[in-house]
């Protein structure tokens, strides 16, 4: 299969260069400035399961003329509409989808430009992010791509797509309940990114402080909630998972949102925080702790903004 990996940050340039690094056909859609730095240095990832280097093939939006077996869509949800007008070319009758974004409301916005029968559900858990020089870093060890039909069902396209992404550094899962997977882990995000963002604190933390720990299930609480009353009530192994995730004392964990905050940089608040609570909303559930997070990210987005961020 041909792939299309759009943008080669975190995500798309941990999971494209571990297909490069195994042999696939991958070419990364980049802005120029990318570009040179890719040329001269490689794509280069520092992992905890070992270092290594890439050089992959690159290609201007303006350069893109046919289409490509599969569109590994990586970037930041504020990212969207300009890439999807970039890759458009990219995306032909039996061309493959698969967003690994973070939250849910990216799956209409890509279904509403190309058609539903294009796009998967998909998820991905890996913790990186790029250093000053433009290296991808791992952070932690995980490193695993979920994926599936949204209908559910496992189709032969997609078990063909987890036999491409079967390579080293990848822990792939073709999965038939894709919609309920990407709800657990939207329900995981919204709790993290919504109390680490609000206390400006790790989940250690937090934990050490008085109703540090209350604070931390009553917002995912309330984020289950909204995940119940749309269909896709959590499961017990995913609230187990969560309970340990949350409970970890002097753990470092905190969201990427929060990571954003520290650096001065856009969030994807409205898209996780924004999306969550206007759900709980059209469910007339309410939300007190997932509001307030919201209103502090939103607050400040308008001083970033004001100050020329």
């Amino acid at each position: 299969m041909r792939v299309l990996v759009i943008g080669a940050g975190a995500l798309s340039g941990y999971y494209g260069a571990c297909l490069v690094r195994a042999g696939g056909d991958v070419t990364f859609l980049v802005r120029e400035k990318r570009a040179e730095q890719l040329r001269r240095n490689g794509l280069q990832v520092v992992s905890p399961h070992g270092d290594f280097a890439v050089q992959p093939k690159l290609l201007a939006a303006s350069d893109l003329k046919h289409p490509f077996d599969v569109v590994l869509v990586g970037v930041k949800a504020y990212s969207l509409d300009d890439a999807m007008s970039q890759f458009a070319p990219a995306v032909g009758p039996n061309t493959m989808i698969l967003p690994i974004l973070n939250g849910l409301k990216h799956i209409d916005a890509l279904s509403a430009r190309f058609g539903g029968a294009c796009v998967l559900g998909g998820l991905a858990n890996v913790s990186a992010g790029l250093d000053a020089d433009g290296r991808v870093v791992q952070f932690m060890a995980n490193q695993t791509i979920v994926f599936g039909e949204i209908e559910g069902a496992l189709s032969e396209r997609v078990s063909a797509l987890e036999t491409l992404l079967q390579v080293p550094g990848i822990d792939v899962r073709a999965s038939e309940a894709i919609m309920q997977d990407m709800w657990e882990k939207f329900v995981q995000l919204s709790t993290l990114a919504g109390i680490t963002c609000l206390m400006r604190a790790s989940i250690g933390d937090i934990l050490a402080v008085p109703n540090g720990e209350q604070s931390i299930f009553r917002l995912f609480a309330e984020c289950c909630a909204v995940a119940t009353a749309s269909g896709f009530e959590p499961r017990a192994p995913f609230i187990e998972f969560d309970r340990k995730l949350f409970t970890t004392l002097d753990s470092p964990l905190k969201a990427s949102m929060l990571r954003d905050i520290e650096r001065g940089s856009i969030t994807e608040a409205e898209h996780i925080l924004g999306d969550m609570a206007n759900r709980a909303r059209a469910l007339g559930i309410d939300t007190p702790l997932l509001d307030l997070a919201r209103a502090h990210v939103a607050a400040y987005e308008v001083g970033r903004r004001r100050a020329g961020g």
